[in-house]
């Protein structure tokens, strides 16, 4: 199997995942479904940050532009990595993979609507942890993959 070909098959359901749920939430959601009371509900969010709400009250023409350049140069630079790739680096074909897709869900949101759609709201009780989405979650785990994978090589030798 080569890096194009998990390229498309790890980034193609999780894009269509986070597309399909952020839908879903801008739909039907009103403020708040509490699915689990006091640590987890569904709760639409309109994230004009980014990050956890960073830059979220700055001037807009900062913010357009700031969030316009970031991502192209992020997504120039994981393609660019990820063509360095050899077929034989799958696991890190799988991270990448899933960064590129979450980064692509986010700019889509930016571009459709000027804002990214958040839902997912973890708290504990009156302390919650910025709502997020499916984007945000594949990035994240393809960062934490990336970051622990010099780790499990170690292991392996």
């Amino acid at each position: 199997m080569n890096k194009w070909f998990i390229l498309a098959w790890t980034s193609l359901p999780l894009f269509v995942l986070d597309v399909l749920t952020k839908a879903l939430a801008m739909e039907h959601l009103p403020t708040s479904i509490v699915i689990i009371p006091n640590f987890f509900q569904l709760t639409y969010v309109q994230n004009k940050g980014a990050a956890f709400g960073l830059f979220a009250h700055s001037d807009d023409t900062f913010r357009i532009a700031f969030f316009t350049l970031i991502p192209i140069i992020a997504l120039a630079t994981i393609f660019y990595v990820f063509h360095k790739l050899t077929d034989k680096e799958k696991d890190l074909a799988v991270a990448y993979s899933a960064i590129f897709a979450g980064a692509i869900g986010n700019i889509l949101d930016r571009i459709r609507f000027g804002f990214v759609i958040d839902f997912l709201d973890f708290h504990w009780h009156d302390w919650h942890f910025p709502a997020f989405n499916v984007a945000d979650s594949a990035i994240c785990l393809g960062v934490l993959w990336l970051s622990s994978a010099p780790y499990f090589k170690k292991l392996q030798s």
